[in-house]
């Protein structure tokens, strides 16, 4: 039987060997012939190229295939190409010579083949027949490429995706969640005036579910600063028991409200690390939130912290459902959670332990999870660089504390959010406070002149005009040269801050403000 020149490159057989030079590349072009050419291309190839008979027996083999399956040429001649084929596979042998037979090419079939090693490897294939002379069919070539690498990064986009479309959901999910009882508490309110009771319950249900949606976008917004390298720890000297004690606090009311028990152990001496105290106290909360949301109404959470070494380690441990052995490892990736199940869903966004394991390691540190598996619980283990314990100076006596006269400002809000603007004033008007709104640049300078603000309360996504650039045209004023400028918005990125202290103002608050950030801004203002 003959087979086409090209595959018999490497057989063994002298007379096809005596018409391939040994070196091709030193070939002048006079010595060039068609066949020789193309059987250095097949032997140079990276790709494994392999010819078989129609009874699947192998004719040829290139130094292409020895690199992709691991046997010679002089291993693999001669043998049957079922000994590449893993036995969940036979049945594509016959289909491929079935088609073969008709005289059809199989082109870019992906499918899978077993190394010498036993490695199951991704190819793509692309198989043409071969005939002799006559025209006869007598047997195949086929050229296979290794996509291992190209399907492994398909199968991780892919994942990312549907990881990316279940975080979408998720976060949808846990936004409507708040948005229910505060739309019923608002329902409530509005149909009927409440006893003091009932306007207790309602406000403290918005003040809730409010706090509970902006740590779900904080949580959002501290991974991103995180991701891009952006975030900024204010480095000092933090003394674990504060943080513990911060945490408890921060966590309380989950806590509480689930009726857990928590057992708190501090450190039995001074315990200092170097690091950031807003964050390690958030790391410390996310756990403590994290044991809360997990662990069945009335189960037991410890908290304790202690020198081990040169460490500062801290821990927290739960009686809650555990964690399965697969969702292990990757606990602390990004949009993962321990609890799948819908009775779980309220576990957030899948992003506080990721956001704990990145401002550990921000701080020199590691934490690792271990459970014995599901309904056994859990304990997450933080380890920091310990400082060595300094004696606290003592404490100088502190004047009797004056209470601050009651101040009363004149108050300009400017956003385009009216519900946002008239609550905020209704708010300072409380407080006693005479305030303006304007929900454009153009009437807010249209207004200030007359008006004479004290403060001015700028959001920056305004239409027409932005924030920063009325800010600017503002400063521009002679009245408006000791006006105190505060921007409100939802950019609270670092960049945003600085360009809003280029832009003239004197603070750059978030969305939402806090009441007590606003008063402190208000009392130290020159009125």
């Amino acid at each position: 039987m003959t087979v086409a020149q090209p595959g018999r490159v490497v057989q063994g057989d002298p007379a096809s060997e005596s018409q391939i030079p040994s070196h091709p590349q030193s070939l002048s072009q006079t010595d060039l012939t068609p066949q020789a050419l193309l059987a250095a291309i097949v032997a140079s190839s990276d790709d494994a190229i392999i010819s078989k008979t129609l009874e699947g027996i192998i004719t040829s083999w290139n130094e292409g295939a020895e690199r992709l399956f691991g046997y010679t040429a002089k291993e693999a001649i001669g043998k049957p190409i079922t000994m590449l084929i893993p036995p969940d596979r036979t049945n594509e042998a016959e289909m491929i010579l079935s088609r073969l037979r008709r005289g059809e090419r199989v082109h870019q079939f992906e499918t899978v083949r077993l190394a010498k090693d036993g490695r199951l490897i991704e190819i793509s294939l692309t198989i043409s027949p071969i005939r002799n002379d006559a025209g006869a069919l007598v047997g195949a070539s086929k050229v296979a490429r290794d996509i291992s690498l190209q399907k492994r990064a398909q199968r991780a986009l892919e994942e990312a995706d549907t990881r990316k479309n279940e975080f979408l959901a998720l976060l949808a999910h846990e936004l409507r969640n708040p948005l229910g009882p505060i739309r019923h508490a608002v329902n409530i309110l509005r149909a009927r005036t409440p006893s003091p009771e009932e306007l207790h319950w309602a406000t403290s249900i918005i003040d809730r579910q409010t706090e509970r949606m902006t740590r779900l976008v904080d949580d959002l917004l501290d991974v991103a600063q995180i991701t891009r390298g952006t975030i900024e720890l204010r480095r000092g000297r933090v003394d674990i028991a504060d943080v513990l004690t911060a945490a408890v606090e921060s966590s309380g009311t989950l806590i509480e409200r689930a009726r857990h028990q928590l057992r708190v152990t501090p450190p039995r001496e001074p315990l200092y690390v170097e690091g950031d105290p807003t964050r390690l106290t958030q790391t410390i909360t996310n756990l403590l939130d994290n044991a809360a949301k997990y662990t069945d109404p009335g189960g037991q959470i410890w908290l304790s912290a202690e020198r081990e070494g040169d460490e500062a380690v801290i821990r927290v441990k739960d009686s809650g459902i555990g964690i399965a052995p697969d969702i292990l490892p990757r606990i602390f990736d990004m949009f993962t959670q321990a609890g799948p199940s819908l009775e779980r869903a309220q576990g957030g966004l899948g992003v506080g332990l990721s956001l704990v394991d990145r401002l550990v390691k921000l701080h020199g540190g590691s934490v690792s999870a271990y459970s014995g598996g599901l309904g056994t619980g859990s304990q997450f283990t933080i380890r920091l660089p310990a400082l060595q314990a300094l004696r606290p100076p003592a404490a100088e006596p502190r004047p009797a504390a004056q209470a601050a006269p009651e101040k009363h400002c004149r108050i300009l809000v400017v956003d385009d959010n009216q519900d946002s603007a008239e609550s905020l004033a209704m708010l300072l008007h409380i407080l006693g406070h005479e305030v303006k709104t304007a929900h454009d640049g153009e009437s807010a300078l249209a207004t200030a002149p007359e008006f004479r603000p004290d403060v001015a309360i700028l959001d920056i996504g305004l239409p027409k005009m932005n924030g920063y650039d009325l800010a600017k045209q503002m400063r521009e004023q002679p009245w408006a040269r000791n006006v105190v400028l505060v921007a409100l918005t939802g950019w609270g990125q670092e960049q945003h801050g600085g360009r809003s202290a280029e832009s003239g103002f004197n603070h750059h608050l978030t969305k939402p403000v806090e009441v007590e950030v606003l008063q402190r801004i208000l009392a130290d203002v020159d009125a």
